[in-house]
């Protein structure tokens, strides 16, 4: 064991320090992701959201692999060393992924290869996932490693801490990356700077590999002692096999279809896995809360996409919106504990642990109702887009007074200035010059427009000039507005150019403002910190000590289950509105949360440490009995052996008389 400082390991300040940069990692490019997929790679919703939730399900499928490595072959140590490697090589391979000058040939800011971004961020998502999941289920119990037996009470406030560590890097991490992912990059073009978003969690993963390898000749490396989900599965497998086998009717009945696993497994071991196949058996409906829970990353973050994050002195992009979640975990958990349980104990109620996750559920469903009612309010404030199978027509007249057009089966039209994007029309008969320090227009010849433009929201002053002349335009820009301003024949360069140019309002800003979206983020947390908290709780305590990995194993494949059920459903079911696709989700898990109360209501608590020692004594007692009947054979056995003994003799003696 290393040296101490304050009673503490000095080996376990590189493991916090490590957790504390590979959480910020991780969690920063998991928060811009989603609109990376859209905004860069130039996906729609449901393509960015099933991506988004395959990558999700696999950072939660690896860690079983990781721990089954670590345990039966490589050891904690060089498993998370190793794994981290390719960790820091998928988070470098994303942000190389969103740096758009690689194969932006024409420099107009949008790559040409768009196959070669693709496939570079999917290389990058898989190594991530790999080693993310990978190092998950090492680097806590390599930490509780490095404590003896003596120091129980520093071991649990090095998991306090590390806890502590994973929510701070995950609430930094989602405040900083989307303010970098705000910012305006690039070599020959400036566009938003997924490149810097991706590559901070990059550099931090660099530095926790870096701690951690630091740290190395200060760490107690225990060596691989198998793994029990081995040792499970081969068990289950074995009881499964001979089952089958002797399923004639002439064998009889066992009293569980595991005691068929008695003729090779140990006794003890079979009743621990029927233990966690109790509470394994309650997982099976704990998926769909996760397809609720996991969609604030995906889902929610493309909402407020379309609502207006201004709050004053405050500027909240769309995917900072995930911050609520981390403060709201960091405020409610204590709250939860230390007055909310209390006081329904005191009201008489018996709030046990299933009841908990069941309520839980109902927040979780809550929250999407409350995201559905927003939904509905955002529609009513956006433009009417084409689908796939409609076309939509822009005219723009640049003549000074107005034009009809009559479409066949349309009543007739009249247009001024039109267009969906923000750029200058110059109706003038010279060039002119348009420039702000956001973005430069450069040479608008006449009766054409300029390049379509994206800017912050805020007040923006524009310069317009030709040749000597020039004059200044004013104007205010909200979220997602898209504006058309045309220059007129008629322009005077001067005081008066402000009131010469024509605005077109092609979208208006959005008027839905983020905070409505707080009510959710409340219910879901709260929802989080009753159903999985709770859960985990629940699961260890109804679970045999060796057992706890499989436990862990089975709480992590639900969440992976949870993030396919979205692929599924974004994939297939092809709601047209957001909102009915939000009730949808919450009516399935309203359903779910009957089925789970009634199974719930049958279930029968446990005390497996106290079954484990009848058990252990029940099995003395056997062997003690087994022993006894040894004993009473042996005797029985010399006694005939005397008695034919002594029969012999008489015989011999009845022969020499003879």
């Amino acid at each position: 064991f290393s040296k101490e400082v304050c009673g503490y390991p000095v080996s376990i300040f590189f493991i916090v320090v490590n957790e504390f940069c590979e959480r910020f990692s991780y969690y920063g490019m998991r928060a811009v992701l989603v609109l990376y997929f859209k905004y860069f790679l130039r996906w729609d919703d449901d393509m960015a959201t099933s991506i988004y939730h395959t990558f999700v399900a696999l950072c939660y499928l690896t860690p079983i692999l990781g721990a089954i490595v670590a345990d039966s072959w490589l050891g904690k140590f060089k498993t998370i060393i190793y794994l981290s490697v390719v960790y820091a090589i998928g988070q470098i391979t994303m942000a190389v992924s969103a740096i758009h000058d690689i194969t932006d040939s024409d420099r107009d800011g949008t790559p040409n290869n768009m196959t070669f971004h693709v496939v570079l961020s999917m290389v990058g998502l898989f190594l991530i996932a790999l080693g993310t999941g990978g190092i998950k289920p090492c680097v806590a119990a390599f930490g509780g490693d490095q404590f003896e037996d003596h120091q129980e009470r520093q071991r649990r406030t090095f998991f306090s801490v590390f806890y502590l560590c994973i929510n701070g890097g995950s609430l930094l991490s989602t405040i900083i990356t989307p303010i970098l992912r705000a910012q305006n990059c690039g070599i020959y073009s400036q566009q938003k700077c997924y490149s810097l978003a991706f590559g901070v969690p990059a550099a931090l993963m660099l530095v926790a590999l870096v701690v951690f390898i630091v740290g190395s000749g200060m760490y107690y490396k225990a060596e691989p002692q198998g793994n029990i989900m081995m040792d499970v599965c081969k068990c289950i497998g074995f009881a499964v096999k001979n089952r089958y086998r002797h399923r004639s009717k002439q064998y009889p009945k066992k009293q569980h279809w595991m005691d068929w696993a008695e003729d090779k497994y140990d006794k003890l071991l079979i009743a621990q896995i029927k233990m966690v196949l109790k509470v394994l058996f309650l997982y099976i409906p704990l998926p769909m809360f996760w397809t609720l829970f996991d969609q604030k990353g995906s889902r929610w973050t493309l909402q407020a996409t379309n609502m207006d994050g201004n709050f004053g002195l405050l500027v909240i992009q769309p995917d900072q919106m995930q911050t609520v979640n981390p403060i709201l975990i960091l405020t409610l958990v204590p709250i939860m504990d230390s007055l909310i349980y209390p006081l329904i104990g005191k009201c008489g109620l018996n709030f046990t642990p299933l009841r908990r996750m069941t309520v839980g559920m109902l927040l979780a469903a809550i929250a999407f109702i409350c995201a559905a009612l927003v939904q509905i309010e955002i529609d009513k404030t956006l433009p009417t887009f084409p689908t796939s199978s409609q076309s939509q027509l822009k005219l723009l007249n640049m003549g000074s007074n107005p034009v009809t057009v009559k479409l066949p089966g349309y009543d007739a039209l009249n247009f001024c200035s039109i267009s969906l994007n923000f750029r200058f029309v110059n109706g003038m008969n010279t060039t002119v010059n348009v420039s702000t320090p956001a973005a430069n227009f450069g040479q608008i010849v006449p009766f054409s427009s300029s390049n379509y433009s994206q800017i912050k929201n805020g007040m923006f002053t524009f310069k317009l000039w030709s040749g000597s002349q020039s004059c200044e335009y004013n104007r205010e820009f909200g979220y997602g507005s898209s504006y058309t301003f045309f220059i007129p024949n008629t322009l005077v360069f001067g005081s008066t150019c402000q009131e010469s140019i024509t605005v077109a309002e092609d979208i208006k800003p959005n008027s839905v403002h983020m905070a409505l979206q707080i009510p959710q983020y409340f219910f879901i947390t709260a929802g989080e910190v009753m159903f999985s908290v709770t859960g985990l709780e629940f699961s260890y305590s109804q679970a045999p000590s060796n057992m706890k990995a499989v436990l862990q194993a089975g709480w992590l494949f639900t969440v992976a289950i949870g993030n396919f059920i979205v692929l599924i459903v974004a994939e297939l079911a092809k709601i047209p509105k957001q909102w009915a696709e939000y009730v949808l989700f919450a009516s399935l898990l309203f359903a779910v949360c009957v089925i789970f109360s009634i199974m719930a209501y049958f279930y029968t608590y446990i005390d497996p440490t106290e079954i484990e020692a009848q058990f252990k004594k029940s099995v003395n007692e056997d062997d003690e009995d087994d022993k006894s009947k040894k004993l009473q054979k042996t005797e029985v056995e010399l006694v005939k052996r005397d008695s034919i003994n002594s029969h012999g003799e008489e015989d011999k003696a009845r022969q020499t008389k003879m």
